[in-house]
C-alpha cells in the first residue's frame, strides 16, 4: 500500500467520523449515514490494499 493510500484512506475514516459525530449532535440520521458509509469505504479500501501488500511479497 502506497503512503498516499495511506493518507487518502485515513482522510476518508476521519471525514467519516466527524460526519458522524455531526449529525449525532444534530439529530441528523442522514448525516450519521453518510458518515458510517464513509468510513466502511475506507476499511474496504484498507483491506483490499493488504491484500494486494501480502501477494505482493
Amino acid at each position: 500500500m502506497s503512503a498516499s493510500d495511506k493518507i487518502k484512506n485515513a482522510v476518508e475514516d476521519l471525514t467519516g467520523k466527524a460526519k458522524e459525530s455531526v449529525g449525532n449532535a444534530t439529530n441528523n440520521n442522514s448525516k450519521v449515514a453518510e458518515g458510517q458509509n464513509d468510513q466502511t469505504s475506507a476499511s474496504a479500501k484498507k483491506a483490499g490494499e493488504n491484500v494486494k501488500d501480502i501477494f505482493k511479497n
